[in-house]
């Protein structure tokens, strides 16, 4: 036979040999086709289909991946507290209450170089901007609690986490001074101290982050009564709309002089009015459904972002931002802590009672304060009485000496003389270290007691028949303080229907606006630009 017929007899007698040869071949040749098979068989269209797929997962997964790392990783982050000890359970990020303190920083390090020097910012710098956000439990609702930079407070002990220097409490100093020399738990625990809440979390954000968020999200539209030139801001507008970003967006939040009478609060209605016209544009536009938006804005805005250890993921931050989403404007209401000019320095600012410790109080009972008659749901701090009465198993507290406790009798009768009655009624029941003032109207008297008087302010209630309803905690009232309305003008005994059991109602117009008003700010004479 010749060579061909050689290699098939070959072949052939291969193929049919037993033994391990034949066997490897022929597993070889069934496993080929057993794995192969379905594959080969597959329609073209449907292979490029499960390809593009499987490319699409692949790249989505990668993209997920390097946007998680990037957010991430942009992220800077402090401690919460500086010292003070929270008295309550952090509140959950997705279900619950939460407390948000929000600061802008004016710290001239890295690319705030060019708003001043190093020694235009000490420390850590001082807070340009402190807000508190407060967000109910239920998403219907947002607060919004802005603190005047001037506003003069007392600052608790506090402990720089990152040197483990101690630096002593202080009293009657600047609030934005707060965080400069222990750091930002430093401005958490002083604002703690002062409105007897506890904040959840922080974000801190410089000069360049306004910069890059109002550019992210294309400008922000801002309106003013007079075309207006501030050379210390460099903030130069027309009368009337128009559309802020980068550096004019940050000089119309920075500008000390271009609002109204060219003061703080004026600045505070301005910041506010701001803050509305962003939130309307980021609803309008979808902003907070869009992820390719969202993507973007959280890129610029974590990295010039300084928060909580708490709130330092990307997934934490995501949660707070999916809760916002859905909120209506017209609950979003933006207030101004209640100011005064102080005593020992009239271009400072105090907090004026009874207004202040009332916001206050209404904050703790979450109050709405769009609709201050809507019903609410205290939360289990507010309805426990202040003074809570001791069980069988606990320890009295020792008695304290009543004559040296500080109690001050605010008259806010609208009845001269009324304040001598009230104060000779505490003498006679032993409270001798007494003082009194005539003070603003007021139609609801209250009792008003700072950090540690509770048990004092229990007393003194009881003494003039007050109910416990109307004792309202006042961390910024030194001892306690008896304010004297126009339902106690007669006698030292409260009644029982003076009061009618309510709590002293909100001062009016205590809302500066809601993020559904679009409010064209006052410009300052002095600056308006004259043509």
């Amino acid at each position: 036979m010749g060579p061909g017929g050689d290699a098939r007899d070959n072949e052939a007698d291969q193929s049919a040999r037993p033994g391990p040869v034949s066997r490897h071949a022929s597993g070889g040749a069934v496993g080929a086709a057993r794995h192969l098979g379905p594959l080969h068989g597959m329609p073209l269209w449907l292979k490029a289909v499960t390809g593009v797929v499987a490319l699409v997962l692949v790249a989505a997964i990668v993209f997920g991946g390097f946007w998680f790392f990037r957010l991430q990783n942009n992220i800077s982050k402090s401690p919460l507290n500086a010292g003070g000890e929270n008295t309550e359970a952090a509140g959950n990020d997705a279900t619950g209450r939460l407390q948000i303190l929000i600061l802008g920083s004016d710290t001239r390090d890295g690319k705030n170089a060019e708003y001043g020097t190093a020694d235009d910012s000490t420390g850590y710098g001082k807070s340009d901007v402190m807000m508190l956000m407060d967000i109910s439990e239920d998403n219907k609702r947002v607060n919004v609690i802005s603190f005047p930079r001037d506003l003069l407070v007392d600052i608790p002990d506090c402990k720089d986490k990152k040197t483990g220097r101690d630096y002593p409490a202080r009293t009657g100093v600047m609030i934005n001074e707060a965080m400069s020399e222990a750091g930002i738990g430093c401005a958490v625990d002083t604002v703690n101290k002062l409105t007897g809440m506890q904040v959840d979390h922080f974000m801190m954000a410089d000069f360049n982050a306004v910069k890059e968020l109002s550019n992210a999200v294309g400008g922000v539209e801002v309106c003013i009564s007079d075309a207006v030139y501030d050379p210390d801001s460099r903030l130069r507008l027309p009368a009337g709309t128009s559309s802020v970003q980068g550096d004019m967006a940050l000089a119309f939040l920075r500008t000390r002089h271009a609002f109204a009478d060219g003061g703080d609060l004026g600045r505070i209605k301005a910041q506010q009015g701001f803050l509305s016209s962003l939130t309307r544009k980021i609803k309008d536009e979808g902003t907070l459904s869009d992820p390719a938006r969202m993507l973007k804005i959280a890129d610029v805005v974590t990295q010039n972002l300084t928060v909580d250890e708490g709130l330092a993921s990307v997934p934490t931050l995501l949660t707070i931002g999916n809760r916002l989403k859905d909120i209506d404007i017209s609950k979003v209401a933006f207030v101004a802590v209640p100011t005064t000019p102080a005593p020992v320095d009239p271009n400072r600012l105090v907090i004026a009672e009874p207004a202040g410790a009332q916001l206050f109080s209404a904050l703790r009972k979450n109050v709405d304060l769009t609709d201050p008659n809507a019903p609410t749901t205290p939360s289990p701090s507010d309805t426990a009485s202040p003074s809570p009465a001791p069980t069988e198993t606990a320890t009295p507290a020792p008695p304290y000496n009543k004559a040296i406790q500080p109690v001050t009798v605010a008259n806010g009768s609208g009845v001269n003389g009324r304040a001598q009655e009230i104060v000779q009624a505490l003498v006679a029941g032993g409270f001798t270290q007494t003082g009194q003032f005539l003070a603003q109207p007021v139609t609801k008297t209250a009792v008003y007691y700072g950090n540690g008087f509770a048990d004092v302010a229990a007393d003194v209630a009881a003494l003039l028949g007050i109910p416990a309803t109307l004792m309202i905690p006042a961390p910024g009232v030194s001892g306690v303080q008896v304010y004297v309305g126009s339902d106690f003008t007669t006698g030292t005994a409260y009644g029982a229907g003076a009061g009618g059991g309510t709590a002293p109602a909100l001062p009016k117009d205590i809302v500066n606006q809601t993020a559904g008003d679009k409010v064209c700010q006052q410009a300052n004479p002095e600056l308006i630009v004259r043509k």
